[in-house]
């Protein structure tokens, strides 16, 4: 709960001013009672109208002023709430957007959003309700007992005597209840997972009739996700029945008391009515503090899950500068990397480019592909070996100026519910003539004019309502827009026909000479006359060479080529 005061200082003086003003609505909740009593006892017996009307008055103004400042203070509140919230949301959602691939995957996609949006709800509850009930619960509660202390000491010592039982069943009782939020958060995380993938796949589960196995499998994490809610409410749900039953005991013990001491003439009838009342006040005080527990006890696990992300340590660090003075733009030096670092995915991997070259990859799926380009981008950093860009280790640039070199279409990229300008400008700001330049050069101009609104046609997210081959254009038109300095492509030709491809590799070749270029592809004809090829094969380089030399050098090279492209290439 540390990092959670911190964004709560900032509220402190707005939050002061509206505890003033809850100060002042519960004393004057506190004291209708005292009145009441008062006008009983005191000022209905002498038949005095004007006295009666004037403290009839008195409660009604005092009332007022009660409902009045609560309203305020509770107004005063949810901003409270509402402003804290919004800056921990912001602050944890900036921070995951800096986390490395390797925290987002210890932490899990589905439970950084349950973090992002159940747990920051839970602090909002909390941050609301200990500023309504925080001030009021307490002053009701200590208030209360020292009224009834100035009406009759004897029956306060009676209503006393209960609360210290209640005090030790709340305590015990929420003492159990945080461990078990904090499972349900985690089975909340798991069912996140599920659903997102059924989001995500809705296509290839109607497609592949998986309909009613993912149904059972969403019961399965549902089930689980009511067991430990249920566990949790059940524990937390004990507190109200166990404060009901101290309340009528308590009720009755004062009741019992209070009419011997009436008969011996001790007190009045008035104060027995005060002193119900009071006592009434002083349980639903208690209730009150009940329920913030059990408020808190979701908070604190919320609070804790959030700050893990919050305090998470970058393990991509920056090191000092590392540059060797040499003619190459992107050089590789005995990499290997293992993402469960058991095994390696990439071993001992090798190879230089000079400013402008272009290096095709082709291998089997799983090879490690990928993975190099994870590691050229620097969203991993290799366990062993060493990778420059312009002779600087890249654990050595800073992020933004490394990232910035890059144009990069992903395996499985991502288009945003935006307009077509948007997704392709994606947020650079880049002129109209820069937009519609990369879109021509990607083959997508074409579709695009054919368009109504033409590049104000709004996508779905993910580009739902677009073809496979339209798509890709689109997200090579993204990736070129800014004239990169390292293009990459990631198998971004797999949807576009052999006439579309080749019509792209021709702009490559002539109006980026200066671009060094990564191609994945399961195509021979995508990197044929790329300046280098490498075949990978289980996260290891076979071979690597130019086409003409791995065609006669290289049996798998041969085989693939010969099955994609028959004697054509021999032409």
């Amino acid at each position: 709960m540390k990092k959670y005061f911190e964004y709560i200082k900032p509220q402190i003086p707005k939050m002061s001013f509206g505890l003033f003003i809850k100060f002042i609505g519960t004393i004057m909740d506190l004291l209708l009672p005292w009145i009441l009593a008062f006008m009983i006892d005191d000022v209905v017996p002498t038949k005095n109208k004007s006295n009666i009307i004037f403290w009839g008055c008195m409660m009604v103004l005092f009332s007022i002023l009660a409902v009045t400042a609560n309203i305020v203070a509770n107004r005063m509140a949810s901003r409270v709430a509402m402003n804290t919230t919004q800056k921990i949301r912001y602050d944890l959602f900036k921070k995951i957007l800096y986390l490395s691939c390797k925290q987002i995957d210890d932490f899990t996609i589905p439970s950084l959003e349950s973090r992002l949006t159940t747990d920051t709800y839970n602090l909002h509850q909390m941050t609301g309700s200990m500023q309504r009930l925080g001030v009021r619960a307490p002053i009701l509660l200590i208030g209360g007992i020292i009224i009834t202390l100035s009406l009759d000491p004897i029956l306060s010592l009676t209503l006393i005597s209960v609360l210290p039982i209640i005090g030790y069943t709340v305590y015990k009782i929420s003492k159990k209840g945080i461990p078990l939020y904090t499972e349900q958060q985690k089975a909340t995380d798991n069912m996140v997972r599920v659903v997102r993938e059924n989001a995500v796949g809705v296509r290839i589960i109607r497609a592949l009739s998986k309909s009613d196995f993912e149904q059972q499998r969403f019961d399965s994490v549902n089930n689980e996700v009511t067991g430990k809610e249920t566990k949790a409410s059940v524990i937390m749900a004990i507190s109200n029945p166990l404060m009901n039953l101290f309340f009528y005991l308590g009720l009755t013990m004062v009741i019992l008391v209070g009419a011997f001491r009436v008969n011996s003439g001790f007190t009045q009838a008035g104060t027995i009515i005060a002193f119900l009342t009071y006592f009434t006040i002083i349980l639903n005080a208690m209730l009150s503090i009940t329920r913030m527990f059990v408020m808190l006890s979701k908070a604190i696990a919320s609070a804790k899950r959030i700050n893990e992300v919050l305090t998470a340590e970058e393990d991509l660090k920056m090191y000092p500068i590392d540059h060797v003075d040499n003619d190459y733009h992107i050089e590789f030096n005995n990499v290997s990397f293992s993402y469960n670092k058991k095994q390696n995915n990439v071993d001992d991997i090798s190879f230089k480019l000079k400013k402008g070259e272009t290096l095709g990859i082709i291998g089997a799926t799983g090879c490690g592909k990928s993975t190099i380009i994870n590691l050229l981008i620097r969203f991993y950093d290799p366990d062993k070996g060493q990778i420059r860009i312009n002779g600087d280790n890249i654990n050595s640039i800073p992020f933004n100026k490394l990232h910035s070199k890059f144009g990069i279409v992903f395996q499985n990229d991502i288009l945003f519910a935006d307009s077509i300008g948007e997704n392709i400008s994606f947020g650079r700001k880049l002129p109209n003539e820069e937009i519609e330049k990369a879109a021509e050069f990607a083959q997508a101009k074409l579709f695009i004019d054919d368009l109504e609104e033409g590049y104000s046609y709004n996508l779905t997210s993910k580009g739902t309502n677009i073809s496979g081959g339209q798509k890709q254009r689109l997200l090579i038109s993204r990736a070129i827009a800014s004239n990169p300095e390292i293009l990459i492509l990631d198998d971004s030709s797999s949807a576009l026909d052999y006439k579309t491809d080749a019509e792209f590799r021709k702009v490559l070749l002539n109006n980026y000479k200066d671009t060094t270029t990564i191609i994945i592809a399961q195509r021979i004809s995508s990197i044929r006359n790329a300046d280098l090829i490498i075949v990978m094969d289980e996260g290891k380089i076979i071979v690597m060479g130019k086409h003409s030399d791995l065609i006669k050098d290289c049996t798998l090279y041969k085989q693939i080529s010969d099955s994609q492209m028959g004697e054509k290439q021999y032409e």
